[in-house]
């Protein structure tokens, strides 16, 4: 009876904070896209490409990714996705997207090996059934830092008619 009352009494909006839309658009990549995407030289088409919307203050060289694989697991599974800005500055354990020696992207953790003449850095995945990839034995640039990651806990589908959860 008690609950009857407080909800009867009580408007929803006095304990809940209204749920603010995101207004940035950010162009959802591919891996290939994403290497190719960050080079200034390059005009990059985003029309017809999907977007996420954040509400997110980001660089106007922001775009998202969706995870690939399992290198990243358990922190990052497939089909999550992550916002990356190409203008920050990576710092040691940030998670970054960054180009090898073709024009794919990877997503990795950021490591620092050496601070000098030229700074030595490790990308790092989280499984440990995959290599590491170093600075100084291959050429990988850092293209962008994550600032974002999203996870859907389920997926719907359409089967006769119906939205059905899918786990």
């Amino acid at each position: 009876m008690a609950a009857h009352y407080i909800a009867k009494t009580l408007k929803f909006d006095c304990c809940v904070l209204r749920a603010q839309i995101g207004e940035t658009r950010i162009p959802l990549l591919n891996y290939v896209q994403a290497g190719i995407f960050t080079d200034r030289r390059t005009n990059f088409d985003t029309e017809g490409m999907e977007y996420l919307l954040t509400d997110l203050a980001l660089s106007d060289r922001s775009f998202a990714l969706q995870i690939l694989g399992d290198s990243m697991a358990p922190d990052f599974v497939e089909e999550d996705q992550v916002i990356i800005d190409c203008e920050l500055v990576p710092q040691p354990a940030d998670f970054v997207v960054a180009r090898n020696d073709g024009e794919e992207a990877t997503f990795k953790q950021y490591k620092i090996l050496s601070i000098g003449e030229k700074e030595v850095f490790e990308l790092v995945p989280l499984n440990d059934n995959y290599p590491s990839m170093r600075s100084d034995q291959q050429q990988i640039q850092v293209i962008g830092v994550m600032v974002e990651q999203r996870r859907y806990r389920c997926k719907w589908f359409w089967l006769a008619g119906h939205f059905l959860p899918f786990y």
